[in-house]
């Protein structure tokens, strides 16, 4: 029924606008103030049913209780009292605004909504996406300066523009789901009771963060992987940020979201204005499973570029070789890894400039003369030969003192002048809002690309910012959002410039992993801590918002250079071949056996990777001793199961593993011991994981559907 009706409607006569996806209605009302305020986010509900929905009322009102205001962005003004999405000071210290409904725009899927303040001359566009084929709805907030350039009241200081604010209906009780983490431990997933109180997910680094990712979920408290309602946002956004989450004495629950951190201001000038990133929503009955399955379908289809494009098998030197690289070392590397199936050999640090150890040569981006005397050519040639992409690490954001580039521009870094700059991994952070910054940077990228027939960029950041300023600037602060649009810009230029171009996205492993890094980038390195053990983990909480698609895993040595725990190649394979598989060990210390084993297990993962990049995910076992992932074709026609277990218990055989995506009603044959099973007795009982005995045991389960 929802198919048939428009995404958007908006009808005057009651005030109300609805967006509507394939499973779900957002609908929000005109206030009698102009304000546009939530009136549902859930289940498919009609015209009717929504015009009778009854505005939200606390139901503690008194004379120091504001009412419900499930506002779309809250303002300052009125008797709110909780977190405001808009907080602005006009110059003669005015703050907040009081807002007139101004008009409204639908075109196809989006909808805006213009505010405009009743007092001052500002307006504010409240704006709404729905895509076709997604539960995810897109929002975000543009402001302007409406002021002619040289009347009153002069700029307006915008110390806070969120792009939404989002409601949670009345519930029982309300659970937060979100992630945390630190360098080597991200994606940590989180999920608690949320406190009567304001909960704050927030970077202040001048990157998304390794020990926060700006997406939540929130439930009930009861809600399963496989059942229950769900509402889910995330911000596209790869620089600071701040979530504010308000759970008040009375049972309301909202949030409000946006870039840059608490203390950092933007000045509006007249004819000036201010857009905001995506804070994208969407809301599911199927619980965290089907939460991570929609977000999972909107990355693939409307965020990832080249949708249609597998993720290669690569292999990257860094672990092999560090620093210490050259023409000949490089070549022998790629030659072991083309025998082993891989598409793409990246060379990582250390090609470059001085560059013997982290502590100079970055920003100096020409081949190191001692490594490469006939550059890098006869390298990307050679690769190219061997059948493989050709990929580069570059860091371009950053520079070392010990460098060219800042003896010749010692201004271009991100620093206060008058306070003593905070090195971190030797290097300091260039201020890519600065115009000339920006264009020598694509200038740098698009010359290394054109030059040495680059095919693939691996851009990693490894130090966040630190004594953030912009001398002589009038508007310092920002630098904390034209650094983050600068470094976009140039990725979709390079992407742009050169059809095919490749980029991962990398900082000190997945410090910028977001929805707007990855509209730009191809995959991103999950974590520097490649352990398979730990590495479970973090693909968890990385999967329930991105697809396997987006996660770089890498196979590297044993014992692991991180953790120093020593597993089997077979373990390590069967966890890394969850996402983009990639090989990262010293391939000439592996030995015959151990090259011929790794040879077969890249075949086996090209003949799945179709499901696990293409597929739907489902999380089947994750809190027991046995962790799986299930990926099914979306015609349920193939089905690839991976299984770990990391330890065992008493010898104990594992319990077999159920499969509830499946159709019971259907027969699948079990290809690796030709065996028919009965889709209900996977679904019910489940299927046996295969598991050899004792710590790291793994399998890979593949299953057709036969019948009926």
């Amino acid at each position: 029924m929802l198919a048939a009706l428009p995404p958007v409607t908006f009808h005057p006569d009651l005030g109300l606008a609805v967006l509507r996806t394939p499973h779900s209605v957002y609908a929000l009302r005109l206030a009698a103030d102009g304000s546009p305020r939530n009136v549902h986010w859930g289940g498919p509900l009609g015209i009717d049913a929504l015009a009778a929905l009854p505005d939200a009322a606390s139901p503690a009102a008194s004379s120091f209780e504001a009412d419900a205001a499930p506002d779309e962005l809250a303002p300052q003004t009125g008797a709110r009292f909780g977190p405001a999405g808009l907080q602005v000071r006009f110059a003669d210290g005015t703050r907040g605004t009081q807002w007139r409904f101004a008009g409204h725009h639908v075109d196809g899927g989006e909808l805006r909504l213009r505010l405009e303040d009743r007092h001052r001359p500002l307006r504010a566009e409240l704006c709404y996406r729905v895509r076709p084929d997604t539960d995810v709805i897109e929002r975000w907030t543009e402001l302007t300066h409406t002021g002619e350039a040289d009347g009153s009241p002069g700029p307006i200081s915008v110390d806070r523009l969120d792009s939404a604010s989002w409601t949670a209906p009345p519930l029982a009780d309300y659970r937060l789901s979100h992630l945390a983490g630190g360098w080597n431990s991200e994606f940590q997933l989180q999920r608690d009771r949320l406190p009567v109180a304001e909960t704050v997910l927030t970077s202040r680094r001048g990157l998304t963060g390794h020990h926060a990712n700006p997406w939540l979920a929130v439930d009930d408290g009861t809600a399963s992987e496989v059942r229950g309602e769900v509402w889910s946002t995330a911000l596209a956004w790869s620089g600071s940020w701040r979530v504010t989450v308000h759970r008040d004495p009375v049972g309301r629950t909202t949030w409000t979201g946006g870039f840059g951190h608490e203390g950092v201001g933007w000045t509006l000038r007249p004819g000036e204005s201010l857009r905001t990133p995506v804070y994208a929503g969407l809301y599911t009955p199927d619980g965290f499973g089907g939460a991570s399955r929609a977000w999972h379908a909107y990355v693939s289809g409307n965020v990832l570029p080249e949708p249609e494009r597998d993720r290669p098998v690569l292999y990257n030197s860094w672990e092999a070789t560090g620093f210490d690289v050259d023409e000949a070392g490089q070549i022998h590397l790629a030659r072991l890894a083309a025998g082993l199936g891989t598409e793409l050999f990246v060379l990582d640090d250390g090609w470059f400039g001085t560059r013997r150890d982290d502590r100079s040569g970055l920003g100096d981006w020409t081949p190191r003369p001692e490594a490469f005397p006939r550059g890098l050519r006869p390298l990307a040639d050679e690769v190219h030969r061997l059948g493989m992409r050709f990929g580069l690490w570059v860091e371009p954001e950053m520079v070392n003192r010990d460098s060219e580039l800042y003896r010749a521009h010692p201004d271009w870094v991100v620093h206060s002048g008058r306070l003593d700059a905070t090195e971190l991994r030797n290097q300091l952070v260039l201020n890519f809002g600065r115009p000339e910054v920006e264009a020598w940077a694509h200038e740098t990228l698009d010359r290394l690309v054109r030059e040495h027939d680059v095919d693939w960029l691996k851009w990693d950041a490894n130090r966040p910012f630190t004594e953030a300023g912009w001398d002589g600037h009038p508007d310092p602060d920002r630098l904390w959002i034209d650094h983050t649009r600068a470094v976009h810009r140039i990725m979709d230029r390079l992407r742009a410039d050169h059809p095919g171009l490749g980029i991962e996205a990398c900082a000190g492993g997945g410090g910028r992993v977001d929805l707007g890094m990855l509209a730009r980038t191809d995959q991103a390195w999950t974590s520097d801590n490649t352990d398979p053990v730990d590495r479970i983990g973090i693909q968890h909480g990385f999967s329930q918002l991105f697809p396997a698609r987006a996660m770089a895993a890498w196979v590297t040595d044993s014992p692991n250079p991180a953790t120093g725990r020593r597993t089997p190649l077979r373990f390590r394979f069967h966890v890394a071949m969850a996402g983009a598989l990639g090989l990262g060990g010293d391939l000439t210390s592996w030995t015959e056996e151990e090259l011929k084993e790794a040879t077969e297990f890249v075949a086996a993962y090209k003949r799945i990777r179709p499901l696990v990049q293409r597929g739907h995910q489902h999380r089947v076992a994750f809190d027991g001793p046995v962790s799986a992932v299930h990926y099914a074709a979306p015609d349920d026609s193939e089905h690839a199961i991976l299984v770990w277990r990391p330890t065992t218990r008493f010898g104990h055989a594992p319990a077999p593993v159920r499969l509830p995506a499946l159709d019971p009603e259907a027969r699948y044959l079990d290809l690796d011991v030709d065996r028919v099973h009965s889709g209900a007795v996977l679904v019910s009982r489940g299927i046996d994981p295969r598991l050899p005995s004792g710590d790291y045991a793994s399998s890979l389960i593949r299953l057709r559907r036969v019948g009926p």
